[in-house]
């Protein structure tokens, strides 16, 4: 299984496993972007003074919540273009990633916008501040300590979701170690290397995310 000849062939053949970590980081990268836009418009409609708008946000995160994150990649990937739109794959995933991940986000910024008082909203708005001049001056700068840890978190999560391309023929790290270890038969070799690629990328954030709540918590600690 793990024989020397076997480690051998995956080190000739290591950017098929490179092309595979670009891809991944790549479609990584663009997902959270999405998500984060996403997480923090639908977070703040949740907590929006027109009923619609935090109904709509219930929609998108019950929906995308509780919904497996394959069958909605797999919409984007067949669905649509039985409506007329075919996406490149890489844009399947990012989207799928995206939508998908922004509905948790809309939750932890939620549940930040939450964690500060009521009062300094209302004060914003006493001195003439709309709605979104108040969440973004004033009620999400302090928000960051309850949000920031979590969302690193879901970050994490994003990487090893993005393995769901491997099922659309996303060329990402799954996919390579699939399609290379069909081809050899060198199963445990390909998927222990990526096994550790996938360590390579979560286990600096998941640190930062300790670091950061640390660091955060002894930030408002001595504000206190």
């Amino acid at each position: 299984m793990f024989s020397l000849e076997s480690w051998q062939t995956l080190l000739k053949d290591w950017t098929v496993f490179a092309s595979g970590l670009g891809q991944t980081v790549l479609a990584s990268v663009l997902a959270l972007g999405l998500s984060v836009v996403l997480g923090t418009i639908f977070g703040m409609l949740a907590l929006a003074p027109v009923a619609p708008l935090r109904v709509l946000n219930r929609v998108y995160v019950e929906f995308f919540q509780n919904t497996p994150l394959v069958t909605q990649v797999f919409f984007l990937y067949h669905g649509l273009p039985r409506l007329g739109l075919t996406l490149p794959v890489l844009a399947v995933g990012v989207g799928g990633l995206g939508i998908y991940t922004g509905a948790y986000i809309a939750e932890i910024i939620r549940a930040g916008i939450q964690s500060v008082h009521r009062g300094q909203f209302e004060a914003a708005c006493s001195q003439g501040l709309t709605y979104l001049e108040a969440m973004r001056h004033i009620v999400l700068p302090q928000a960051l300590r309850t949000i920031v840890p979590p969302l690193t978190n879901q970050v994490v999560n994003l990487v090893k979701n993005s393995s769901v391309l491997s099922m659309i023929a996303g060329y990402d790290l799954m996919y390579q170690a699939d399609s290379w270890s069909a081809w050899n038969l060198k199963y445990a070799v390909a998927y222990t290397t990526i096994a550790l690629l996938y360590l390579a990328l979560t286990l600096p954030m998941a640190a930062l995310a300790r670091n950061l709540e640390r660091r955060m918590g002894s930030l408002w600690g001595g504000m206190a």
